[in-house]
């Protein structure tokens, strides 16, 4: 989609692999992005989206919003969408306005969906499985879970965060999402419902 593209919808979300998570699981469910004029756009940290999104909305002032975040990060989220004046109480669920949180962040809910067997097996494809190996016998991490470890190798380099993003995704069962992929699954399967204009 070109910048003069007029979009319906944005869809902010922190990070780059989260970006790459989220078009992986388009792809994964047929939701045609581009078709539906939904914008996945990176933060590139969740105190960048005041900005995002007022800049958004000056350009496509009717389209909609939809975002992932980390639950630690929630009070920037809503104090992002009071800024754009967004109206929302105080104890009313960011869900209700399309905004999903993730427990820690989306690697740790993809490790879980997975389990580290299924993570390690994706390693091993990408060539990283070698590398994971010698991470774990480190002294700062000997002690950890299988679970931690695979969290922190996953974020020691942007590229792997980047590429194990869409594996992980690509190799969930569409059955056994995590629940903010399940929830905004469950947008994109009907644009009908929230999109403006004929989705």
């Amino acid at each position: 989609m070109t910048a003069a593209t007029s979009s319906r919808a944005l869809l902010l979300v922190e990070g780059d692999s989260d970006a790459e998570a989220i078009r992986a699981l388009a792809h994964r469910i047929g939701c045609d992005l581009d078709a539906l004029h939904i914008r996945v756009k990176p933060a590139h940290g969740v105190t960048n989206f005041p900005r995002l999104l007022a800049e958004f909305l000056r350009t496509n002032p009717d389209a909609k919003l939809l975002g992932m975040y980390d639950v630690a990060d929630e009070h920037h989220v809503r104090r992002a969408l009071a800024r754009v004046s967004i109206a929302i109480e105080a104890d009313a669920p960011l869900e209700s306005l399309g905004f999903f949180a993730c427990v820690a962040d989306l690697e740790d809910e993809l490790i879980r969906a997975l389990g580290t067997q299924v993570v390690e097996q994706i390693l091993e494809a990408q060539g990283e499985l070698r590398s994971f190996r010698r991470f774990q016998t480190m002294p700062q991490h000997r002690a950890e879970r299988v679970h931690d470890q695979l969290h922190r190798f996953l974020g020691t380099r942007a590229t792997r965060k980047i590429r194990s993003a869409r594996h992980l995704v690509e190799a969930l069962e569409l059955d056994r999402l995590p629940r903010p992929l399940a929830e905004l699954a469950a947008k994109l399967l009907d644009p009908a419902s929230w999109l403006p204009g004929d989705a």
